[in-house]
């Protein structure tokens, strides 16, 4: 008869994940792969497990089922908002697909203006976070064409670290960021939808300055579905602000949650870029609750 030790204390999932460690080690990669598996299920060892999965590529590995590189930062804040919501069952498939839902987007609107995104030499992914999207930029184009910056340091050293590509750091104030070239392509996503009125416009202005001439900048923001559905009142100017977001690593009078009326944004563009910088707008594009704005540097 096989004699088993006693459980030890702690959760089931820091059981599994020491147990798979020992498997790894004993070169028992088939068992150390069910082992993990089972310890991914637990959303406190969720993270760990999959680090584990991925750096010895077993069977479950993502980075196996998808061709990408899906190592995630333990600071990633959107995968912990994932992790943390209870309508995700499953946090790395929504994480990883919600990337590549993004690419699937971002690419339509630029085919809507034939600018396709495969025929883009420089692209900037601004407010870049932990890697979410920029995986998946890097599939589709190469990491020698994508370049990242975001105002969380650790963010722009884990994307250069994991993906390969260039990354330089964004500020607080949108006056102190130094741009080191210009892009054909600047790709803001969900930036505008949490800034307070006081640097919205001024960010506007000097995402200029990193569009190079004739290229592009696509934005994101609240409009006025997701103000409904948060049951936002814009203001006479059609803005709304309130300091709170799912970010713990920016102060949420700098990044909370912003709301906007198509109306509002359009004024602004006509303002900061001229009247005929827009090319296409689209109400309701990103995760079917974001608007998206192309604007073309003359």
């Amino acid at each position: 008869m096989t004699m088993t030790s006693p459980p030890s204390h702690g959760s089931s999932g820091a059981q599994l994940l020491e147990e798979g460690r020992q498997l790894l080690a004993q070169g028992d990669r088939a068992g150390a792969a069910q082992v993990l598996t089972r310890a991914r299920a637990d959303r406190s060892a969720l993270l760990e497990a999959h680090a584990l999965i991925e750096e010895h590529a077993l069977v479950g590995s993502f980075t196996n089922m998808t061709g990408l590189d899906c190592r995630i930062s333990p600071s990633d804040d959107i995968f912990h908002f994932f992790a943390g919501h209870p309508s995700s069952l499953n946090p790395l498939r929504d994480y990883f697909a919600d990337g590549w839902r993004t690419l699937s987007e971002l690419m339509l609107l630029l085919e809507a203006v034939d600018r396709p995104l495969l025929r883009t030499p420089r692209v900037l992914e601004f407010a870049s976070g932990h890697g979410r999207f920029t995986r998946h930029l890097v599939k589709a184009l190469g990491a020698p064409r994508v370049t990242v910056s975001d105002v969380v340091p650790s963010a722009v050293e884990f994307a250069r670290d994991t993906f390969g590509v260039e990354g330089f750091p964004s500020a607080s104030r949108p006056e102190d960021v130094r741009w080191p070239g210009q892009y054909d392509l600047v790709f803001v996503l969900s930036l505008f939808s949490h800034l307070p009125r006081s640097t919205w416009s001024r960010w506007l202005r000097v995402l200029q300055d990193a569009v190079a001439p004739g290229g592009l900048l696509v934005f994101s923001t609240h409009g006025v579905k997701a103000a409904d559905f948060d049951s936002v009142t814009l203001d006479a100017e059609g803005f709304f602000f309130a300091p709170s977001s799912e970010s713990n690593a920016i102060d949420a009078h700098e990044y909370g949650t912003a709301f906007t009326s198509e109306a509002f944004v359009l004024k602004e563009i006509a303002e900061v870029w001229g009247p005929d910088a827009l090319q296409h707008h689209a109400l309701v594009h990103f995760w079917n609750h974001q608007d998206a704005y192309v604007l073309r540097k003359a």
